[in-house]
């Protein structure tokens, strides 16, 4: 029953039919003291809410009040034993959980196919990372998991590491045997964090992968607000037992978080943990169906696939998240790029990410028949006509082979550097992070070896159209690297 409250959300709408004298920032005094276009657009009620941690309403870096009462009915929810609420996205989350276990110059254990925020969490921290290559999918041209027995020889191979970082789910929604990952961690009393920022849903029904708490991982950067119903920006980072200091994390937490927190975010992750726990799993069912009903359409149409149960074991996949649609459309002779482009002036049609080979669409409890229907009525169109279009001559035959790291990415961004001809750049040591985004895995990143394989994936990417980010030129024309 405690489920259904939120006392966070309550206590501010309390707060504000109390109508206070308000003498204190935010400047706009509930709407009253901004543009009045963006003031009706918005409305009052968000406004009102708008607020700053005066003492009725706690203090994000010091809860003991609605704001702890909130985190402990977070935690009750997702498993945990402690849920600290993040106003920085799951990017602050993850930044902070690899600062509450490393310091400058200790080993953490991490996937290559980390998103962006790792790799600044790596800087800020000064951790010497140990890479592990994830399993490849050749055919769909992306990567899943890293294998417990990855993660077991890397452990013998490096005993000083500090912690081991999983990614789980993937942004695509293949999970690994976290479970066996943790428990071979927790034999070595070395913490595990996950990388969760896809899969705060996934606690909410049995059919779905295990979540972090669930399989016993110490530290859990998971974003409410991709997939369980809050604001943009506002996520959790989930702690179970003592592995990891919990005073720590707090201190962290508050080092990197601003004292100007959000109030709107904090209390639109109250009521996203309410609905997540109260209807949570009756709104899953139907999502999965929606989207189990999809691919199974997909799959009848010429030159695209969207993958499922066939992955598990056959590509080392352990589990799946069905609500996550990947549409493979190489066999259309088509970048994804190009579909992406193609959906969004032909039918507006939005997909969460689309690379050289895929697209990406999301299916949330906030999804229905008509909305999954459109998007499936909109491929069939696409298979159809696709025999239309110009082609495009080629693709990449494989992702690009993993760069060596000769640097700490700390001591490659605070390097000296120059900035040099991308094609000269063969063999150098980069100092900048070189991605597509989304889904933020970079081909490079500080400290590592710019290879063949690399700069010919970032020439392709270029050519292609795919949205790269990172350098500071934007052109990509020249790339900044260490000066020795």
């Amino acid at each position: 029953m405690k489920q259904q409250e939120t006392p966070l959300f309550t206590a501010l709408r309390d707060y504000v039919a109390s109508k206070p004298l308000q003498f204190h920032i935010p400047g706009h005094k509930r709407g009253s003291g901004m543009d009045p276009e963006f003031r009706d657009f918005i409305g009052l009620n968000a406004l009102s809410i708008d607020l700053i941690n005066i003492p009725p309403l706690d203090d994000l870096h010091n809860p003991h009040g609605i704001i702890k009462e909130a985190q402990i009915l977070a935690a009750e929810a997702f498993l945990a034993d402690r849920t600290f609420f993040s106003v920085q996205g799951t990017s602050g989350a993850i930044q902070a959980m690899i600062l509450s276990v490393i310091n400058p110059g200790d080993t953490i254990i991490v996937p290559r196919n980390i998103h962006r925020a790792v790799v600044t969490g790596l800087i800020l921290s000064g951790a010497r990372p140990v890479f592990l290559n994830p399993i490849i999918d050749e055919r769909l041209g992306i990567a899943h998991g890293v294998t417990p027995e990855s993660v077991k020889q890397a452990l013998f191979k490096h005993p000083e590491a500090k912690g081991v970082l999983v990614i789980n789910p993937t942004y695509y929604g293949f999970a690994t045997d976290l479970v066996k990952i943790v428990e071979i961690c927790h034999s070595r009393n070395v913490p595990v964090l996950v990388d969760e920022a896809h899969g705060i849903h996934i606690r909410f029904h049995d059919g779905l992968p295990l979540s972090a708490m669930q399989a016993g991982a110490d530290l859990a950067a998971t974003s409410v607000h991709k997939l369980g119903g809050s604001l943009v920006q506002s996520s959790v980072l989930n702690q179970k037992g003592c592995l990891v200091s919990p005073e720590r994390v707090k201190t962290v937490i508050s080092l990197l978080t601003t004292t100007s927190t959000s109030y709107i975010l904090m209390a639109s992750l109250d009521a996203a943990r309410r609905f997540l726990a109260v209807k949570g799993q009756r709104n899953l069912e139907r999502t999965m169906t929606l989207a189990e009903n999809a691919r199974l359409a997909i799959n009848t149409l010429p030159g695209l696939y969207s993958p499922g149960t066939d992955l598990i074991d056959e590509k080392n996949v352990f589990s799946y998240d069905p609500t996550k649609l990947l549409i493979h459309v190489k066999d259309l002779g088509h970048t994804g790029h190009e579909i992406d482009n193609w959906l969004r002036s032909t039918y507006n049609i939005e997909v969460e990410l689309s690379d050289l080979y895929n697209i990406l669409c999301v299916i949330s409890i906030g999804d229905n028949e008509e909305t999954v229907g459109t998007l499936v009525k909109a491929l069939m169109v696409l298979s159809r006509e696709s025999e239309a279009w110009i082609k495009v001559p080629g693709f990449p035959s494989q992702l690009p082979h993993t760069p060596e790291l000769c640097l700490s990415p700390r001591e490659a961004f605070y390097s000296k550097g120059d900035a040099v001809p991308l094609e000269k750049a063969l063999g150098k040591i980069t100092k900048e992070m070189v991605m597509v985004y989304p889904p933020g895995i970079p081909i490079v990143m500080p400290g590592e070896i710019i290879n063949q394989s690399v700069l010919e994936y970032i020439k392709d990417a270029k050519s292609y159209g795919l949205p790269i980010q990172g350098p500071e030129d934007t052109s990509l024309e020249t790339i900044k690297i260490v000066a020795l």
